[in-house]
Parts: C-alpha cells; structure tokens; sequence
C-alpha cells in the first residue's frame, strides 16, 4: 500500500468517522445566522415597548410622505447601540482567546478548538433564552457575549476549519477548497433565515431559539466523534502561555525563508476592510428593513438575509468558472466590484424591489475572501497554519468591532440626511482593498505559479 501523499490527511482513530469539517462549519453557521435576526427583532421589540412604540411603525410605514417619526428614530438609536455594546463585549474576549487557541493547535490538534467555542456558543444560546423567558434586561445579552468570547466564539470554529482545510489541501486546490468552505457558510445561513423568518413571525422567539440552542449542542457532538484530526505531528503544549502571542507576533515581523512579511500585512489589511465592511452592512441590514419606508416583517428580512447568503453559493460557481481564464488575484477584483455596485444600489433602495435588485448585483461579492486567505495560507510555513489563521481570526474579530462601533454609529448620525449612507460608505472602503490587491499582484513575482511551471518542466 503506498504511503499517503502530501496532501493527503491522517488517519483518524481507530472506531472514529473519517469526515471532514464543511458539516461542523454549516452547523456552526445555521445556529449563528438563525440567531443573528432574532437577536435584533428581539432587541427592537423589547426596547420599544418600553418606550410605548407599539404599533407606530405601522402608521409610520404608511405615511412615508410624511416627516420622519421621533420614536421610531428613538428606538433605532438604541437597538443600534445595544448591538454595539454586545458586540463590543464578544470580540474584545474573543481576541484574547483566539490569540491562544489558535497557535496552540499547531500543537495539539485542531479537535480542541473546535469542541470549546462549539460549548460556548451553546452556552450563549442559553443564556439568551433565560433572558427571554424571565424579561430580564437586554443588558444580560452582553454576558452571553462574553462566556461565548472566552470560549473562542464563531471566529475560532472559523479558524480552525480554514486551518484543517489548509492542513490536508494542495497549494493549487487551496484557493477552491476554501470557497467551498465559504460557500457551505452561504448554504447554511440561506436556510437558517428562511427557516428563522418564518418561524419567528409564526411563534415568536423563543422557539426558533431552542434551535440555535440544540445546532450548537450538535456542532460539539460533531467535532467530538466525528472529526478526524489534520495535525500530523501532535505534541503537547500549554494553553496559557505568552509563546502563543510570540508565535503570531513573528509570524508578521521575522522575515525568513518563503516568508513574504510585506504581502501578509497588505492581504491582511485588505482582508480587514473587506470583512468591515461585510460585517458593517451586515448588521444594518435587519435595522435598515425594519423601519420606513420599507417596513418590512419577519417573512421578507428571512427572505432578504436568504439572498444576502446565497452571494456565497454564486460567488462559488462565479471564482470556479473566472479561474478558468483569470489568476485568483483578477477574481478578487471582480468580487469586490460587484460588491461596491450592489452596495451602492442599496443605499438608495426605498422599496422591496430595489432592495432585492441591491441583493442580486452583489452575486461575485463572496468571491474575495477566499482567494485573501488562500494567499496568506501560501505564504507560511505548513507548521503555523494555526497561528495565520488565529492571526486572520484577530483580524475579522478586530473588523467586527471596527464596523460594530463604526457603522452602529454612523447610522443613527446621518439619519436625518441619509438613511442608507453607511452602505455607501462601505462601497467607498472597499476601493481601497481593490488597489491594494491590484498593485500586490502588479508586484510580486507570483511564486505558486512559478512553482507550478517548474514542478510540469520536471
């Protein structure tokens, strides 16, 4: 029998499933997208009850010549807030512990950080519920946020799926394998919404978050009995330990062999203010449908997140079918075009046909992220995949607590000129990622390509 290839992953154990980590990740992200508009809806409705908003909304919607409605700005400056201020709490312990875990699997495996932010996120779920069920203040959210930081939260499940990805993946394969990757993130959030809109609009919230509560129980079942590990050489190693921060922190500043320091902080930066911005719009969305003059309800923001998530599955098809005749660089570009033009149509949508137009021109926009992390993947060493992607795992964490501060803000600010000017200052961002990727590309001397002539000359 001939001995495994380099590319081909281990052996689990014995009596274990050999299966992959695509079904843990849309797991993972069907609880978290269920969860996301829930949240939200919850927040809306709650504090405007409290400022005695019932049923404004609805006259408000259908006198949309008329001057804009006090409360309901009122309301969407707090449900904007305390959006910020959960965030905040979440990312902030997220960052300290991913910076941990992450390079710490390098060592260990990548079973461990998959199984702890899996608990954690089902703990959150919990929490959330309690809160529901006892009308406790929405403030307690917060706590949720905090434990589920701790744990890792959803980045770390990330980071270690695109590091289990890069363990048992070719160089020239990555930059698929990791779309495919992204786009079981498309397939699952697709669904969680229709199913959430539907199910919240019928029962209300608490059901559809007995769900969410039950996917993150099953997203840890899985990592426990159904993983098989991709670290070859496992060894033992401290969790708390200043070395892990060390490992990151040279990672960007110790040039070495096959080590390009100035393309990982530019594709780093790049990927920063492409997930801002993603995140940014993100959150906005469900605030933006919510209130005049679309006025929409459950079914339609399910309906509309259904569209904003199948972007990954086109993006998918759209990189597969661009690769054939343009460099994975060249497709990035496109990408973020798409995503600028369907942006920009989105800021100016004021009914459900132009939303939906907004949604459908940023089919390429998902086609970005993974040919960023594909390329930073190829510029380590095999032996601190851990490490790059917790470092990517910090910076998507750091872009959702730049966009959650940045865009929660800006929304309630330019409400009186603009409702839909955040979008169109996230369009104006993303140039910025465009000509960073354009003159990188412009510059360096492409060494995977290379690679790939030399190894069919030989």
């Amino acid at each position: 029998m001939a001995p495994p290839g380099p590319s081909e992953p281990p052996p689990g154990p014995p009596g274990r499933c050999r299966l992959t980590v695509e079904p843990l990740l849309f797991l993972a992200m069907f609880s978290l997208a269920l969860q996301g508009p829930l949240t939200t809806q919850y927040l809306w409705d709650r504090l405007g009850a409290q400022l005695g908003y019932n049923g404004t909304r609805e006259r408000g919607c259908r006198n949309q010549s008329g001057s804009p409605d006090p409360l309901q700005q009122e309301l969407e400056t707090m449900t904007a807030h305390w959006n910020l201020y959960i965030n905040l709490g979440g990312f902030l312990a997220g960052l300290f512990a991913v910076m941990l875990l992450g390079p710490w699997s390098d060592s260990v495996g990548r079973r461990p950080v998959l199984i702890l932010p899996a608990l954690g996120l089902a703990l959150q779920a919990a929490i959330y519920l309690v809160v529901m069920y006892q009308k406790l203040h929405v403030g307690y959210f917060l706590l949720g946020r905090i434990l589920s930081g701790l744990c890792g939260d959803f980045n770390m499940i990330l980071a270690a799926c695109f590091a289990s990805i890069a363990d048992t993946s070719d160089r020239r394969s990555r930059t698929f394998r990791v779309a495919i990757l992204e786009a079981c993130l498309g397939i699952a959030g697709m669904l969680a919404s229709i199913i959430g809109g539907h199910w919240c609009k019928a029962q209300g919230y608490i059901n559809p978050f007995w769900l969410v509560f039950a996917g993150n129980l099953v997203t840890a079942l899985y990592a426990i009995f159904c993983v098989r590990e991709s670290v070859r050489e496992k060894k033992c190693a401290k969790l708390f330990s200043s070395r892990h921060y060390l490992t990151v922190y040279r990672l960007f500043t110790v040039p070495g062999e096959d080590r390009h320091r100035a393309q990982l902080c530019l594709y780093s930066l790049a990927l920063l203010l492409v997930v801002t911005v993603h995140f940014g719009a993100k959150d906005l969305f469900v605030l933006y449908e919510l209130s005049s003059p679309l006025c929409w309800g459950s079914d339609l923001i399910g309906y509309a997140s259904a569209a904003e998530h199948l972007t990954y599955l086109s993006s998918l098809a759209g990189l597969r079918a661009l690769q054939l005749c343009l460099e994975d660089a060249w497709v990035a570009e496109m990408g973020l075009l798409s995503n600028i033009s369907g942006l920009i149509v989105i800021s100016v949508a004021t009914t459900t046909a132009l939303m939906f137009t907004g949604f459908g021109i940023r089919f390429l926009a998902m086609a970005t992220t993974p040919v960023i992390r594909s390329k930073l993947s190829k510029l380590v060493d095999e032996r601190e995949q851990g490490a790059l992607f917790a470092s990517v795992a910090c910076v998507e964490g750091l872009s959702s607590l730049v966009s959650t501060g940045l865009f929660n803000a800006l929304y309630p600010a330019t409400l009186p000129f603009m409702k839909g000017f955040p979008f169109l200052f996230g369009g104006l961002i993303l140039l910025i990622p465009v000509a960073i990727i354009g003159l990188t590309e412009k510059c360096s001397s492409k060494p995977e390509y290379r690679e790939f002539t030399e190894a069919s000359q030989e």
